[in-house]
């Protein structure tokens, strides 16, 4: 029996869903979910397995124009995505009609087959989801289509069947039993990141950048020490709250949720820092394991 194996990058701009569409489709909680814009930071794998195929899907930051150097990061990811995909998964939304215009343009000038997934059809009418569909018709003539709810879950399978159709004959690029080839510290930095976005607001989560300095396990408990990096004294006095209380109530949070994550009891202990401009200072971008080759 041939195996096909392959890299099925999913694209599209901030806030379309692609974290929850990578998470459905590979069964587990891999990229970080928050209601703002922006959240997805790095490239994330997720690897599916079938009886003769591999899919490595990789989640990767959403389509924006760069204001810091972060950003500049961010869209290297989208760029090497573009760059090494066997598939193409470009998720749109109902009615979205905006696009980068350089992406576009190099969408239609790729040879990879490219499928758009029109998101959230269940918040809209068919005729809508029509109008969206033949809308694209035109700008992405090469493209399939399938319309999808990636909260419900609903086309999932069929995702996975236009998949597995295309994946090129290869070998499985990593064990059968790996889910992503990220590591646990990184996971544990993004539980946490997310719970900043869900418990503060306005710019804060955005200025924010968590770090891992210490994970250490035994049989009954993980130690975990964590650094909150902030542009400035203003915000890290809103993450620590008055008397300390809300980045207690922030720890607790994702401590609970890193438990469930590695199965296990976890003392977490975060600390706050002042790391002025750290979105643009490349050095500091690098050592926090952002890219830029």
């Amino acid at each position: 029996m041939e195996h096909r194996a392959g890299f099925v990058n999913i694209i599209g701009n901030p806030n379309v869903g692609k974290s929850t569409l990578m998470n459905a489709l590979v069964g587990e909680s891999l990229s970080i979910i928050t209601p703002k814009a922006q959240t997805t930071r790095h490239r994330i794998p997720g690897i599916l397995n079938g009886e003769d195929y591999q899919v490595v899907f990789s989640d990767t930051p959403g389509l924006l124009n760069p204001n810091y150097k972060l950003h500049e990061s961010m869209m290297k990811y989208v760029d090497t995505a573009l760059e090494d995909a066997d598939i193409l998964l470009l998720l749109i939304e109902v009615q979205q009609e905006t696009l980068g215009a350089d992406i576009l343009e190099r969408l239609n000038q790729t040879n990879v087959p490219i499928i758009i997934l029109i998101n959230k059809i269940d918040q809209h009418e068919q005729q809508k989801v029509k109008e969206t569909v033949e809308f694209w018709k035109e700008k992405l003539p090469k493209a399939e289509f399938l319309a999808i709810s990636a909260s419900l879950g609903f086309n999932m399978d069929a995702v996975l069947n236009m998949v597995s159709e295309k994946l090129p004959e290869n070998p499985p690029y990593y064990p059968k039993d790996e889910l992503t080839d990220k590591t646990m510290r990184f996971f544990v930095s993004e539980i946490i990141r997310r719970h900043i976005f869900l418990n503060y607001q306005k710019e804060i989560p955005y200025s924010c950048e968590v770090t891992i300095d210490s994970y250490k396990e035994s049989d009954n408990i993980i130690s975990i020490s964590a650094f909150v990096f902030v542009t400035k004294e203003s915000q890290r006095k809103i993450i620590l709250g008055y008397q300390g209380q809300a980045v207690k109530a922030l720890g607790k949070a994702a401590r609970q949720e890193i438990e469930e994550f590695v199965d296990n009891r976890v003392f977490l202990d975060l600390s706050v820092k002042v790391k002025k401009d750290w979105r643009n200072n490349e050095e500091e971008l690098k050592r926090m394991g952002y890219k830029f080759e």
